[in-house]
């Protein structure tokens, strides 16, 4: 969870979360969104499972749900596949920041990228408002 408060927000203002997903996460996400496809639930030659393109956007939404955002759109760009056990840090850095009386209106762009070999794996941008 970030320490950062919504008050504190400003255009720049980057905030990263980081995970390795592991089989666990797919099957419980395999489970919750029906989204069961073969490269889903059968492991490569590695042993490992494809995460879901879905799964893997929780990075940057946990940013935006630790800050209480409310989002109103979305976009992600998915570029290459994560599999279980790749570290992903998602970078996600708010460009633009409007605190108005009751809510703070913000707009991010974001991008995650596996540790091991700095491949950028999913870009995007979110936008919404916190209510204060």
């Amino acid at each position: 969870m970030t320490d950062l408060a919504p008050a504190d927000l400003a255009p720049g203002t980057t905030v990263a979360h980081e995970r390795t997903f592991t089989p666990e996460d797919v099957r419980t996400f395999t489970t919750v969104s029906g989204d069961a496809g073969v490269h889903h639930v059968e492991t490569d030659d590695e042993g490992r499972l494809l995460v879901q393109g879905l799964l893997t956007a929780t990075l940057p939404t946990k940013v935006g749900g630790d800050l209480d955002v409310l989002a109103s759109r979305m976009e992600f760009d998915f570029r290459r596949p994560v599999y279980t056990g790749e570290h992903i840090v998602c970078e996600v850095e708010f460009t633009e920041v409007d605190h108005g009386d009751d809510r703070v209106s913000v707009t991010a762009d974001f991008a995650a990228t596996r540790t091991d070999d700095d491949t950028v794996v999913m870009t995007g941008v979110f936008e919404g408002i916190i209510r204060q």
